[in-house]
């Protein structure tokens, strides 16, 4: 039988962790997380596991590798430690977009990194808005996949924004975008666009859909260098749009996006907390909603025995 819940942290996003601890109204486990000199990484946890139903919060998030490790030696402790069940709770899944091999001899590390985590002990993972669906698929556990698609259409729609029409930044987040749309009951439309090889930047090719004297909302899954979103931004902008916001789960921020965002056309920006966002990066256009109550709801259905897909019905 599964007794007490517990929570633990990396040190990815204690904030967050502390959040989903005061949603749930308990404490937050004490765990000592620390890298060595040699950079190995020793973990110790300082409370009684046994037979408790444990969870770690832990983003694979910049540093992505050290990050992931600590996942990986967190859970590894709380098994050897007797833990009824563990549950990894990666709010961010790193390496996502490394799905498919979509060239000649390149590895599918998204389905590496789910055996690692099964591997070193988790009875489940929790996460919110995979890159690709089929990494559900990766795992031989059970995966509850959350999404932040309903806070942030409640944002936008409590802004009220006349004439708005959401925007897909390309064909693979059409889904999601048209899902959106419907929930602000907006038309949709799509930028088509071309990555190019392996580098962190897009071509924008076309607007799929009518924009012109028009709010456009564009939403993604992540943001991370910015380029792809403020491409899009003055393309929307070029086509006729009156004003551009955008939204993502996701809010990698990595290299200039911050300032690409701040001199960009786009008016706002509104993400989760799945990844901290440092204060310098931070900007009078960057607006941040928590996921402690959805996450830390979630981590208190799967204690009990409740339906979590129930939470979006």
């Amino acid at each position: 039988m599964i007794d007490e819940l517990k929570v633990f942290t990396g040190n990815a996003h204690p904030a967050l962790a502390q959040g989903i601890c005061d949603y749930l109204d308990m404490p937050l486990g004490q765990a000592e997380v620390f890298e060595f000199t040699n950079e190995n990484i020793f973990v110790r946890i300082m409370e009684n596991v046994r037979e408790r139903d444990v969870y770690v919060i832990q983003p694979i998030s910049s540093p992505v590798n050290k990050n992931l490790m600590e996942l990986l030696i967190m859970l590894d402790a709380l098994r050897r430690a007797s833990a009824a069940r563990i549950t990894a709770v990666i709010p961010y899944f790193g390496y996502g977009r490394t799905d498919k091999k979509d060239q000649p001899r390149v590895p599918i590390t998204a389905r590496l990194v789910a055996d690692m985590i099964t591997v070193a002990g988790a009875n489940r993972v929790l996460t919110v808005d995979l890159h690709a669906g089929q990494i559900q698929g990766f795992f031989t556990i059970p995966v509850d996949e959350l999404t932040a698609l309903y806070m942030l259409g409640d944002y936008f729609e409590t802004k009220a924004l006349e004439n708005l029409v959401v925007v897909a930044t390309d064909i693979g987040i059409s889904k999601r975008a048209r899902d959106l749309a419907e929930r602000l009951s907006t038309p949709l439309a799509i930028i088509e666009k071309r990555r190019v090889g392996n580098a962190d930047k897009a071509e924008t090719l076309n607007i799929i859909g009518a924009v012109a004297g028009m709010q456009a909302l564009l939403i993604d899954d992540e943001i991370d260098t910015a380029g792809s979103l403020v491409t899009a931004a003055a393309a929307l902008r070029k086509a006729g749009a009156t004003n551009v916001y955008a939204c993502c789960t996701h809010p990698v921020f990595s290299r200039s996006a911050s300032k690409r965002i701040t001199n960009s056309p786009i008016k706002e920006v509104v993400v989760s907390d799945t990844i901290p966002i440092q204060e310098s990066k931070r900007n009078e256009k960057i607006t941040v909603l928590s996921m402690a109550s959805l996450l830390g709801e979630a981590i208190h259905r799967i204690h009990a025995g409740l339906s979590v897909g129930a939470m979006f019905e």
